[in-house]
């Protein structure tokens, strides 16, 4: 990956901008077109985003070695990106090829711009965001409902300013849904009381009802498989055609410290005409009630204050996101307790 500023981040700063040596999603495959150059800002750092003539995604620390600046003003050149200030030129590795200006010059041949492992998946690009102590890319599993053939999803991406650990709590939040979300087509079912509990799982755990099931947002996995994420499903009624009840694999990025690329897999395990039916319901008719169940914790979230985990009253139904908030902050400080490089 080449050589990073040293920085060395606090437990506060890498849970505000996320853990490190993780994989992370990062964008929407078509984000990243052949002989594009896309921009985006992770983990509070800037990267750029690129393919080489045969396809091949690369990634790189948005900044050129030479003075500093933007790898991504400049140009796509085959396998390599030129830098629009002095012409030096990066392959996709973040060794510099190149540097124009003065031919033989000693930048060249070495691997200066950090590049980390990229991969795709399920319509996204993930990347392994790793510290100097851990670069070699973490194991990685991907969920469960993105790799069954028998399942059909679709991506939704979205950006959001809230803060990463406002988006991760949501998402472990279930009885957010009787209210917030009651008048949705597929939440507007169940009781507005409940009582939860914890179950420890091989991958992480989940958070549940004890006294209700099959009938709301109930439960919720949340799952460390080299990536966080979570998975939950929601009872469909008949109106939304053939197939079983809706699944929803969800996981948040954080941009920076109060910003969050949020990516949501709507799910269905559907087969032959089933499946041809339920996509093309989805996209004429379902699609726009999901986004309105969307546009309603993005639009809760952004109106909370920075602090607003700060001096809260919790009770029971907030178990899942304590033990979260747990989690977070012991790998925080583990990392935090090491020389690390940022990200």
């Amino acid at each position: 990956m080449g050589p990073m500023v040293k920085k060395q981040l606090s437990a506060d700063d890498i849970v505000a901008t996320g853990l490190r040596n993780q994989w992370y999603a990062i964008c929407p495959s078509h984000f990243v077109p052949h002989g594009g150059i896309h921009k985006v800002r992770r983990l509070g750092m800037d990267w750029v985003l690129f393919r080489e003539s045969d396809g091949t995604l690369r990634m790189l620390e948005d900044r050129c070695p030479h003075r500093g600046a933007p790898l991504s003003l400049g140009q796509h050149v085959g396998n390599k990106l030129a830098c629009a200030y002095h012409g030096v030129q990066v392959d996709g590795t973040g060794t510099v090829v190149s540097v124009p200006g003065l031919p033989g010059c000693n930048l060249e041949g070495k691997q200066l711009v950090p590049s980390p492992p990229v991969r795709e998946a399920a319509g996204a690009i993930l990347a392994y965001l790793g510290d100097d102590q851990h670069p070699e890319p973490a194991e990685l599993a991907l969920p469960d409902p993105l790799v069954d053939e028998e399942i059909s999803s679709f991506l939704c991406y979205a950006e959001w300013d809230a803060p990463w650990r406002f988006a991760m709590e949501n998402l472990l939040d279930p009885m957010h849904g009787a209210f917030l979300h009651r008048d949705s087509h597929s939440m507007f079912a169940g009781e507005t009381q409940a009582r939860f509990r914890i179950r420890e799982t091989d991958r992480g755990f989940f958070f549940e009802k004890t006294d209700q099931r099959g009938v709301n947002f109930d439960w919720v996995e949340f799952c460390r498989t080299g990536i966080d994420w979570v998975d939950l499903s929601i009872p469909y009624p008949p109106t939304a055609g053939p197939g079983g009840s809706f699944g929803i694999v969800g996981l948040g990025t954080p941009i920076d410290e109060s910003r969050t690329a949020v990516f949501f897999w709507r799910y269905r395990k559907v087969s032959g005409w089933e499946r041809d039916t339920w996509r093309f319901l989805y996209r004429t008719r379902l699609e726009e009630r999901h986004w309105k169940v969307l546009e309603q914790d993005r639009e809760m979230l952004e109106a909370m204050a920075a602090d607003a985990d700060q001096a809260e009253n919790l009770y029971q139904h907030d178990l899942g996101v304590v033990r979260l908030r747990r989690l977070y902050r012991s790998l925080a400080e583990e990392q935090a307790s090491k020389p690390v490089v940022a990200p």
